[in-house]
């Protein structure tokens, strides 16, 4: 595999995610490589680092070779079988990784899932000096807390086991769903600096708390509450962490929800995925008419779609 180590160049930022061995995963991990690399303008030689755990099953070979085609650097790491059968555990314990690789290397660390497309150049992911945190809000409620709602079980423990100070908390409105929340992080995008140590706080106080009795209860009640508990501790890490002038929420160019195209009645739905940075989706290649669903431009499915057919 290729390999991280090595580098004497400090970088301005590098890009991260992880890709797991399954076709979905591959799949996304090749489009999001690729798409840096043709569509990131200034930042499309930036290094792209993708973890990959060592789980027992391997990458195809085939994908890790397409990738190294295009100077992406596939780094493996260890993970407790059963930590990584919990719902997203992989991707917190990547990102910790990925973000203590970079504290040497790089002023910036953009954190990625892998079902992430580039369309244009991110240059809004290369933060002022004085912010250490690029961020887009969750995509819609879910899980969330309603900021004129009293908090509820699930984000009052949350908040408990963070140390989340009263005083951080501030009205945030969701992606597609134009709800006001109270703070709630997408873990999906994340520009970070790596010297504040925020992903690897997020890991440690992930494991100190998923398998806390009183949040096993609301597993056991609500499956969201388990699927979402990692993007929760987040988003309580980042407000125990982060004075609140130190974080930047990202244009809504940012991490879009393709998936959720239809459902945005925030008046802000693109007409096209032209007219964004970033978009993120749900495996829409499973899709045999998606190319007739898609609300893009033929040269950007032709792209895409020759990227598929390899």
């Amino acid at each position: 595999m290729a390999s991280a180590e090595g580098a004497e160049k400090r970088e301005r930022l590098i890009f991260a995610s992880i890709v797991l061995p399954n076709r979905s995963s591959e799949t996304n991990a090749l489009l999001l490589g690729e798409s840096i690399r043709v569509f990131a303008g200034s930042l499309s030689q930036a290094p792209i680092w993708f973890f990959s755990p060592e789980s027992g099953e391997q990458l195809s070979a085939a994908v890790e070779d397409r990738l190294r085609a295009f100077d992406v650097s596939v780094i493996p790491f260890e993970i407790d079988p059963e930590a990584l059968r919990f719902p997203l555990a992989g991707h917190v314990h990547a990102a910790a990784l990925a973000e203590r690789m970079a504290s040497d290397r790089a002023d910036l660390l953009a954190w990625l899932d892998a079902n992430t497309v580039v369309v244009h150049e991110p240059r809004d992911l290369l933060l002022q000096d004085d912010v250490s945190l690029g961020f887009r809000p969750v995509h819609h409620t879910l899980v969330g807390s309603r900021y004129d709602e009293p908090i509820d079980d699930f984000w009052s423990l949350i908040y408990r086991y963070c140390g989340v100070p009263e005083g951080r908390v501030f009205p945030m409105t969701t992606h597609v769903d134009g709800a006001v929340i109270r703070p709630y992080f997408n873990a999906g995008l994340l520009v970070v600096r790596p010297e504040r140590r925020l992903l690897r706080a997020w890991r440690d106080a992930f494991l100190r708390v998923y398998r806390e009795p009183p949040l096993r209860e609301l597993y056991r009640r609500d499956e969201r509450y388990k699927v979402f508990v990692h993007q929760a501790v987040l988003s309580g890490v980042i407000l125990s962490t982060l004075e609140t002038d130190e974080i930047q929420e990202l244009p809504p160019r940012y991490n879009y929800p393709l998936h959720l195209h239809e459902e945005d009645v925030t008046g802000r739905r693109p007409t096209g995925l032209e007219e964004l940075a970033t978009f993120r989706h749900e495996g829409f290649y499973e899709d045999p008419k998606w190319r007739k669903k898609m609300p893009a431009k033929e040269p950007l499915k032709r792209w895409i779609a020759a990227r598929l057919s390899r």
